[in-house]
């Protein structure tokens, strides 16, 4: 079976030393992937290049050694497969055309997606077979929620006042996108399950915007629905919630019945979470993106509080966001070492 340690940790096992991947490990902070991007005009156009997808996801593993490998893609494959208008400026981010009018949402089909998101699954497929079979492959989809963020203000936002202002306003309207949406990433994570993902991460990273009592009915409802549909074709894979930047409602996400584990960003304590969360379900994380730019001393010492804290039980070392482009690459070696060499009570 391929995936290792981390599929194991996943269903439950806890090893001497935990698994780690990084979230964005392949990015630019490695030269070997500014050398690839290069060569492609566009960002999406680099997701939809199979052979350059596969090649930046397998650089941090044969660099680190990582347990995991996850696919190079974006959330906002989903938008463009559904018939959005997406593109990246560079060093602005992602623009979107803004949905204004639910009668927009007339013009966004499913009917396409899998044909569309081909590339993405022949990614899949390469990378799998050029992994070594003890390394897990993730897929992963943004969530609704976090997708409609992006759909409805058009780029990043400060206060996502307008995908709010819907939501509280015209809740009805606002739920067709929803649905729309969870209808598609159930498509989009069961394809790439299909293709040899062998666990899939679902990214909520908009959801701390919403107030709690809102979390349940546009982030954890419609997050929950996704993972049943994608278990209706796939009973046994995992799926990792990360509902980023929602602190203590984090406990409203500890349902092992429907997730695998729980990925926790940086504002959440390991204490708490090794006394609340993990007797209940695997947790992932949470070392600030910022200490593995700064390395060291500083890094060594948070890396092993994390550790001690949350590494008696199911647990999978990674970041509490992704990493970010200033990282000096020998500080991810250093980290990758300093997991792999911790022990207990050491």
């Amino acid at each position: 079976m391929s995936g290792g340690k981390l599929l194991a940790t996943l269903a439950g096992t806890r090893f001497p030393t935990p698994p780690i991947w990084l979230m964005r490990q392949a990015g630019r902070y490695l030269p070997e992937y500014r050398a690839v991007r290069a060569t492609t005009k566009s960002f999406l156009e680099f997701c939809y290049t199979p052979e350059k997808a596969v090649e930046v996801t397998l650089q941090p593993i044969r660099r680190f050694g990582l347990d995991a490998a996850i696919i190079f893609s974006d959330i906002l494959v989903i938008p463009d497969a559904l018939g959005q208008k997406v593109w990246f400026e560079t060093g602005e981010g992602p623009k979107l055309e803004p949905l204004t009018d639910p009668a927009q949402f007339a013009q966004l089909s499913r009917a396409r997606l899998s044909d569309y998101l081909a590339p993405v699954y022949r990614a899949l497929t390469e990378t799998r077979k050029a992994l070594p079979e003890e390394t897990a492959l993730l897929g992963f989809a943004g969530a609704p929620f976090t997708l409609a963020c992006y759909m409805i203000e058009g780029s990043g936002s400060r206060d996502f006042a307008k995908v709010k202002d819907w939501a509280y306003r015209w809740p009805d309207s606002f739920s067709i996108l929803i649905d729309l949406l969870v209808d598609a990433i159930v498509d989009h994570l069961v394809n790439q399950i299909d293709a040899g993902a062998d666990a899939v991460q679902l990214f909520d990273s908009h959801a701390g915007v919403l107030p709690e009592e809102q979390l349940f009915r546009w982030s954890l409802d419609p997050m929950m629905r996704i993972a049943q549909g994608v278990r209706l074709k796939h009973p046994g894979v995992p799926i990792i919630a990360f509902p980023r930047a929602v602190g203590p409602a984090a406990l409203m996400y500890r349902r092992p019945d429907v997730f695998s584990a729980l990925s926790l960003d940086t504002g959440i304590g390991a204490h708490w979470a090794a006394k609340e969360l993990q007797p209940h379900i695997c947790v992932q994380g949470n070392l600030d993106p910022i200490m593995l730019v700064v390395g060291g001393r500083a890094m060594e010492d948070e890396a092993k509080r994390i550790l001690d804290k949350l590494g008696h039980g199911p647990f999978i070392f990674n970041l509490g966001h992704g990493v970010v482009p200033q990282t000096p690459p020998e500080h991810v070696a250093e980290l990758v070492e300093i997991v792999r060499n911790w022990k207990p009570g050491a």
